[in-house]
């Protein structure tokens, strides 16, 4: 699980930009497009700030890959941009809402458990009708299976 570690010191030391990768190369490490970079951001689903450099150019760090990765895998479990952003303000804030966070991420892994659970019972479905299909076709008789009347 992605943890955001803060840097010791006074105060936040602003990275050199040049040391991060270039958008492109962040896409292709996250498995996301361009597109959907610039979209996290625009859409504040990203917690740091995209560092860039003296031309405008974005720089990714290795936090800033892990969470994205992080909202391609919530988005992939069916969790609404919505809620990821929620999360992603929750984060930003810093302490004091962990329990809110949990909260959510709770509620988002009961809805992931019952669509598993709705999807084991259709791949039953498909099962039944596979072992049917199989059965009739060794058997000789797989044109006396129903098919609707012209």
């Amino acid at each position: 699980m992605l943890e955001v570690k803060r840097r010791p010191g006074p105060g936040p030391a602003r990275p050199d930009a040049r040391a991060g990768l270039s958008i492109a190369e962040a896409a292709r490490r996250t498995g996301v497009s361009v597109h959907t970079l610039r979209y996290y951001e625009r859409a504040g689903l990203v917690v740091t700030t995209v560092e860039r450099t003296g031309g405008g150019r974005r720089r990714y760090r290795q936090q800033d890959l892990d969470w994205i990765t992080m909202c391609t895998k919530l988005r992939a479990t069916g969790m609404p941009i919505k809620t990821i952003r929620r999360y992603a303000q929750l984060v930003s804030a810093g302490r004091g809402n962990e329990q809110e966070r949990l909260a959510l991420m709770e509620a988002h892994r009961a809805g992931v458990t019952a669509k598993i659970a709705e999807l084991r019972e259709n791949l039953k479905l498909i099962d039944r009708k596979i072992d049917v299909y199989r059965g009739r076709l060794a058997a000789g008789d797989a044109d006396q299976l129903w098919a609707p009347a012209p």
